[in-house]
């Protein structure tokens, strides 16, 4: 093969190349945009689509996804005769809570707590319940098969323990501890477990809000 002949398939190659990357820089997808460093929670490499649910509040609206969508939700599941871990997590949740008031109401992080006990906790109650650690929780619950469903969806376990008694109405519910977060479009998003550090929490979400989308 003669030089000329070489020059023009080395041109020939550059130029294929050139072409392939002019291509690939036109039409492949924008960059995901950086992801906030958190020191407390962690995120999933990519939200998670939860499927429909809609639970039950006291207002007599259900909860669903449109009610969560545009603030980052943070969901903790208990129930009401909790004797520790739930006021003492509803507890350090308010004084987030109470951090975040300086947000704008619009897109302020909000707590979601959902009873695992239907039978004995109706959305009155819960409602009473979580009010009485902050005016702000979201408060719900569901029948059974509706909050299995939703709980599942979130990795969340929990079941009815039997008490020492051995009567029907005595018994309490094992349930996860774990904090579960959901972006403004009501995606699984991140979760944090015990202990709980509140500071980063509250330092987590509040980064977290103030992060373009």
């Amino acid at each position: 093969m003669s030089r000329r002949h070489v020059t023009l398939l080395l041109l020939a190659v550059l130029a294929a190349g050139l072409g392939l990357w002019a291509a690939q820089r036109t039409f492949a997808p924008p960059p995901a945009p950086a992801r906030p460093i958190t020191s407390t929670v962690t995120l999933l490499p990519v939200p998670r689509e939860l499927p429909p649910f809609s639970l039950q509040q006291a207002s007599g609206q259900p909860l669903t996804q449109d009610t969560l969508k545009g603030h980052w939700t943070v969901v903790f599941l208990g129930f009401t005769h909790c004797p520790d871990i739930c006021p003492t997590t509803l507890a350090m949740l308010a004084g987030a809570q109470k951090q975040w008031a300086t947000l704008p109401e619009a897109s302020r992080p909000r707590i979601l707590f959902v009873s695992a006990d239907p039978e004995r906790d109706s959305p009155e109650q819960v409602a009473r319940y979580a009010h009485a650690f902050h005016k702000d929780t979201l408060a719900a619950t569901a029948p059974l098969p509706a909050l299995q469903a939703f709980t599942r969806s979130l990795s969340l376990v929990f079941m009815k323990v039997p008490g020492a008694s051995g009567e029907a109405a005595d018994y309490s519910i094992d349930h996860s501890a774990a904090l579960v977060l959901l972006d403004p479009q009501a995606r699984m998003a991140g979760v944090t477990q015990p202990p709980f550090d509140l500071k980063g929490i509250a330092a987590d979400l509040a980064l977290l809000t103030q992060t373009p989308q």
